[in-house]
């Protein structure tokens, strides 16, 4: 129907009436070809909204992720736009990811060129893996796709062949109806067909259904009030349609315009003659009116997408200017470096742009980064002389960390093993050939040694658990412990706790506290003891002491051993500042107050002396 009715629209008189068809006739065929597609895949996708991400800003494993999580999931058909999106963020990705790779490999290998460079990304073999496995699925599901469009095309072509005989052979007005009616129900279920048949198939099948109604000798009133419906209802349809207009949504109007059509063709039947072209055409000019909205937006679209190209042709342009850089110096180059980088970040920042561009503009960008890096690698390969150095130093370190790695002295080797650790991190790169043979015997011979530690240190931490547990319990004890009042015999007790303490052994680094709450308890009760301030200090420092022994941190003993050498150099100069002073009074009496008071300050100091001088004493003692 639709095609005789186009072929007598076109044979009317006047240029300007005949461009108007024209373009009515293109928003139409804009909305079969639409409808057409929608048609076709309708049955091969689910009715799920699945939220588009900003797959550009997702690492390389979680794009891996949300691919495996889509292709697991989910329809092939729902996904596709996703996964077209994905695997296009993806490859951006790798393929920044892979230069990075090979400048690190050409950094640290001079004699190879890139054509030896070799990379196997696990994260690579996991993207194609799954998108292998949503190819397949979606070759399988096209496959059906397409048999069964052909078997509804088949279907629908026999519909029409029966709904032919039954207009040439209408005897029985009754028996046909019926029948009609059943056509229509079987057309209704019959599935899509393939894009390429469809327009031709609905109008087929209008035509001949327009037809039995026009050969068909009904009763009047019926026919007429079976036209009459189906007129109000295209006319609902029209000022549905009409409202469309009013819609900023330009997109969901166009989408609600491809329902009414199909609607119009699929679900409505023929009106009367006289109503067909009128109705049809108003339906038509608001088609039009829609899709020259709808295509003055792409219009718009394409100008922006013009736009972004203008902007990525001129990113490789600069791409291609940094690319004939002939910087002498690494700081130079690191600059030039930033600047790729920025470049490249805002390429992929940029929108899209045209399709047919899209290709070309990559294939540019890739060429333009690529010079670059072959500028730079060879500006590279030539700074690397000292490699050979570098894998002197290495292999000198590997020896002595052989040499140092069965040592049960952990105390004094470990610093040593760190710090050989530390220097191999400072050394450059090494030749690539023995790259990876050095890295080998120098982690087996620190983890033989430090596995050695790390065993030891659990035993002792263990031991000293078991330490600490048995203090604990002694300061319970000692709570209760009370003086006697006989001075030898308090002061052999609490030598004698205190030697008991000792004798439990030391505790772990973060458990030292409780050393602290037994000095507490040690103070109080030499407070209650009447010993000399001498005695008193040597007992505590000597407790003390054998403390820092436990610890084994001789470096702590040697700080302390400073410590009181200058505390004596500090009261020897207090003491010789004092006797200088009293020359100043050589004719003053012995009993003057301001005399003694001097003499009683530098007895005090003397005490003190004596006091440091013991300590230190005491300090090499242990040395």
């Amino acid at each position: 129907m639709l095609e005789e009715r186009n072929d007598n629209l076109l044979n009317t008189d006047g240029s300007e009436n005949e461009q108007n068809i024209v373009q009515n006739l293109d928003a139409i065929e804009s909305i079969n070809v639409s409808n057409a597609e929608e048609h076709e895949n309708e049955e091969s996708s689910e009715n799920v909204d699945i939220p588009t991400k900003d797959y550009e800003a997702l690492s390389l494993e979680e794009l891996v992720t949300e691919l495996d999580n889509l292709v697991s999931n989910y329809n092939v058909m729902t996904v596709r736009d996703h996964v077209e999106q994905i695997k296009k963020a993806f490859s951006n990705k790798y393929y920044i990811f892979i230069e990075e790779k090979k400048q690190a490999f050409l950094d640290e290998n001079t004699e190879n060129t890139i054509l030896d460079f070799e990379y196997n990304s696990v994260v690579k073999n996991n993207f194609d893996s799954i998108f292998n496995t949503y190819r397949n699925k979606r070759n399988k599901h096209f496959q059906s796709i397409q048999d069964n469009l052909k078997n509804n095309l088949a279907t629908r072509k026999a519909l029409i062949e029966e709904l032919k005989n039954l207009i040439d052979n209408t005897e029985n007005i009754s028996t046909a109806l019926k029948d009609i009616q059943n056509i229509r129900e079987r057309w209704g279920k019959a599935g899509a067909i393939p894009r390429d048949n469809y327009n031709h198939v609905w109008n087929n099948y209008h035509f001949h259904m327009e037809r039995f109604y026009d050969q068909l000798h009904l009763d009047r009133e019926a026919r007429d009030w079976d036209f009459k419906q189906n007129l109000e209802k295209k006319q609902n349809l029209i000022e549905s349609a009409k409202k469309l207009l009013e819609q900023n949504d330009i997109h969901k109007a166009f989408k609600e315009l491809q329902i009414y059509h199909r609607i119009w063709k699929e679900q409505i039947g023929p009106v009367s003659k006289e109503h067909r072209d009128t109705i049809w055409n108003e339906f038509s000019d608001i088609t039009k009116q829609l899709h020259d909205r709808r295509e003055a937006i792409y219009v718009e679209l394409r100008s922006r997408e013009d736009q972004n190209l203008n902007i990525k042709l001129e990113f490789i342009a600069q791409l291609n200017d940094l690319a004939k850089n002939d910087s002498k110096s690494h700081n130079q180059w690191q600059d030039a470096i930033s600047k790729v980088e920025e470049l490249r970040a805002k390429f992929f920042k940029t929108g899209k742009v045209p399709a047919e561009h899209n290709e070309q503009t990559w294939d540019a960008f890739k060429e333009a980064t690529r010079l670059f890096n072959v500028q730079k690698n060879a500006f590279y390969k030539d700074i690397k002389r000292d490699q050979q150095d570098n894998l002197n130093l290495k292999m000198a370190l590997i020896e002595k960390a052989k040499s140092l790695n069965t040592s049960n002295d952990f105390d004094q080797v470990t610093p040593i093993m760190k710090q050989i650790q530390e220097e191999w991190k400072k050394v450059g790169h090494v030749p690539k050939k023995y790259s990876d043979k050095l890295w080998k015997e120098f982690k087996e011979a620190c983890n033989h040694y430090f596995d050695r530690l790390h065993k030891d240190r659990n035993k002792n931490i263990s031991e000293e658990m078991e330490n600490f547990d048995k203090k604990k319990a002694y300061l319970e004890e000692l709570k209760d412990f009370q003086l006697v009042g006989n001075h030898k015999e308090d002061l052999d007790a609490i030598k004698l706790h205190i030697e008991n303490w000792k004798a439990i052994g030391p505790v772990p680094q973060v458990r030292r506290h409780i050393e602290g709450k037994f000095n507490k308890i040690l103070d109080a009760l030499f407070d209650k003891l009447s010993l000399s301030k001498k005695e008193t200090e040597l007992v505590k420092y000597n407790n003390r002491l054998e403390q820092m022994v436990e610890t084994g941190d001789k470096r702590k003993i040697q700080n302390e051993i400073t410590f009181v050498q200058r505390k004596i150099e500090e009261v020897t100069s207090e003491i010789f500042q004092l006797e200088n002073n009293m020359q100043f009074f050589s004719n003053a009496k012995s009993d003057n107050p301001f005399i003694k008071e001097i003499n009683k300050n530098i007895d005090k100091h003397r005490d003190e002396l004596n006091i440091w001088k013991d300590k230190l004493n005491q300090l090499k003692e242990i040395l």
